[in-house]
């Protein structure tokens, strides 16, 4: 009796493992989808076209380096210009604001300017000769080079705004959703949004393998028929955030009918449905900051002075933190805590500074990872990316950006282990346990298995409370600043990578292509020491930056 009574008592723990296993799928995994409604599409293929763009980033190089003679530093000053129509991010997103109900043209503005970017890359490609007779090759490249980023950071504000929309206000009834509700809905749509771009970016990965399939075989005129075909492929890019644009406005005029055929009087049904009509006025305090932060910018960036990056840094860093104070006003009390608290945490945990460019090379000429071992990690990174977003949605939702932060900080600390082992001669003894099984790729394989879906989660609850808490008619505003402030976080982290780098001087070998005459020679004896003050630093400072909000009055979202 007591071994038939064992049997049944495992097999209901057998049917209680599987089905809590089944109820986890449904509400982590299974859930998003049905949480998925036509109205989150819109916003969501703007941000797929984001996440596409990188299609033309492999041919963009080998054109310069097969056909143009501009010189690196040349390039390098062009780099910095690219990226300052996402400095004007922040008067941008109050621009939105401000033409709130007419913000679809400055959709089709940016698409205008991709088109225009990729036709004369196409023009350049197929017609050099002709292209060169009206400018210079290389000046239609630097046109094209410019238009590019100014049309995607222009829709990339848009889709912030158009996320907010999304969400609906009130249900199938016209009756308003609770705010429990409300949360979880923005927390998908913020999640969904993310998906969009990496998942944009693993198609892209994805056609670049079959598309430069046997590349080392074909002629020049077969490679420039191939850049062309990815070129007119990249024309998809602004068509997809058109059709986007087209699809928001088919939709609320769907669901006002729906209103309206259930009894509601069309100015009652537009109501529930359109954010409350508060006229938004200029902030001339957040335009006129972001001048200053433009020109600030600008002029640092074109001078040679001493600590360029630090006076840039601190210069930008408080002109972001006048702009947030002076948007925090807006908020009620309560608010400004859960504002400022978050955005301590959020920025702290992304500034956290990284081994650099030292730990790649170690990974190359001591652990012989090549450029193919490098793709494929990269692409499993991508693709395990979208899959941490499924699984941590329902986590993010409910729980706050301090405990998230935690979660974060300890799973990354302990997957970065044995990375740093690997320098110590992890990966010689698990081969030697394991018959050559666990070697060092292995090893790499599965750590970023494990790492790679916490890239994304840090940013969504942030991105949520914007579009659930911040002012109706300050939305693109609230978004466009808060992307700066965490951008001047990545900064921060570039800056602290730098200073690691200079304390813990790693080198790798540098010959002469033509005498062989080494340079640099070949120096990773510091590495395993910068690895570790990265791991202590990335381990300790964004739990003390919680643990700050938690003793004060701050709060988190």
């Amino acid at each position: 009796m007591t071994a038939i009574r064992s049997r049944h008592t495992g097999g209901r723990d057998q049917r209680g493992f599987i089905a809590a296993i089944g109820h986890w799928l449904d509400r982590n995994i299974l859930e998003i989808g049905r949480e998925m409604r036509l109205s989150y599409l819109p916003p969501l293929m703007i941000y797929v076209a984001y996440g596409i763009q990188g299609l033309t980033a492999i041919v963009g190089t080998f054109f310069v380096k097969d056909y143009l003679g501009l010189p690196a530093s040349f390039l390098a000053a062009l780099a910095f210009w690219a990226g300052i129509p996402w400095v004007l991010k922040m008067p941008l997103g109050h621009l939105v604001d401000l033409i709130w109900r007419h913000k679809a043209g400055l959709v089709y503005l940016g698409a205008a300017m991709l088109s225009a970017s990729l036709l004369i890359m196409i023009g350049l490609l197929a017609e050099r000769a002709a292209m060169d007779a009206v400018m210079p090759v290389e000046a239609w490249y630097v046109l094209a080079a410019l238009l590019a980023p100014t049309g995607y950071v222009i829709q990339d504000v848009v889709a912030d705004a158009m996320t907010v929309e999304a969400v609906p206000r009130v249900d199938a009834d016209g009756h308003p959703i609770d705010r429990a509700r409300l949360k979880l809905m923005h927390t998908t749509m913020q999640t969904l949004g993310r998906i969009a771009i990496i998942g944009g970016g693993v198609l892209v990965s994805l056609a670049n393998i079959y598309l430069f399939a046997g590349v080392e075989a074909m002629s020049e005129a077969e490679k420039v028929a191939t850049y062309i075909l990815i070129y007119e492929m990249a024309l998809a890019i602004p068509v997809i955030s058109v059709l986007g644009v087209a699809l928001a406005s088919v939709i609320k005029r769907r669901d006002l009918r729906r209103l309206v055929a259930k009894g509601l009087d069309e100015t009652d049904a537009r109501a529930r449905l359109e954010r409350p009509a508060q006229i938004t006025k200029p902030n001339w305090w957040i335009l006129g900051g972001s001048l200053a932060f433009v020109v600030f910018t600008l002029g640092m960036g074109l001078t040679d002075v001493p600590f360029n990056q630090e006076i840039i840094f601190v210069g930008s860093m408080a002109i972001v933190v006048f702009l947030m104070t002076r948007l925090m006003r807006v908020l009620d009390a309560e608010a400004r805590l859960y504002l400022l608290g978050t955005a301590i945490i959020i920025f702290v945990f992304r500034a956290m500074p990284g081994p650099g460019a030292g730990q790649t090379w170690w990974m190359i000429d001591e652990l012989a990872f090549d450029q193919q071992f490098l793709s494929v990690l990269s692409l499993i990174g991508s693709t395990l990316a979208l899959a941490g977003l499924f699984i941590f949605r329902r986590f993010m939702a409910e729980h706050s950006i301090a405990h998230v932060v935690v979660f974060l900080t300890l799973l990354t600390s302990v997957f970065y282990l044995p990375i740093v082992g690997m320098y110590f001669g992890l990966h010689h003894w698990t081969a030697a346990v394991t018959g050559g099984i666990v070697d060092a790729r292995f090893i790499a394989i599965v750590d970023t298995a494990l790492e790679s879906p916490l890239g994304q989660v840090a940013m969504v609850p942030m991105l949520a409370w914007i579009a659930n808490s911040a002012p109706d008619n300050l939305k693109a505003t609230f978004f466009a600043v808060m992307a700066s402030f965490s951008n001047l976080a990545l900064s921060a982290s570039q800056l602290g990578t730098k200073y690691l780098n200079e304390i813990f001087l790693v080198t790798r070998e540098v010959k002469d292509p033509i005498s062989g005459v080494v340079s640099v020679p070949e120096d990773y004896s510091q590495l395993g020491d910068l690895m570790i003050a990265a791991l202590i630093i990335g381990f300790v400072l964004p739990l003390t930056a919680v643990a700050l909000v938690k003793v004060t009055r701050l709060r988190s979202a």
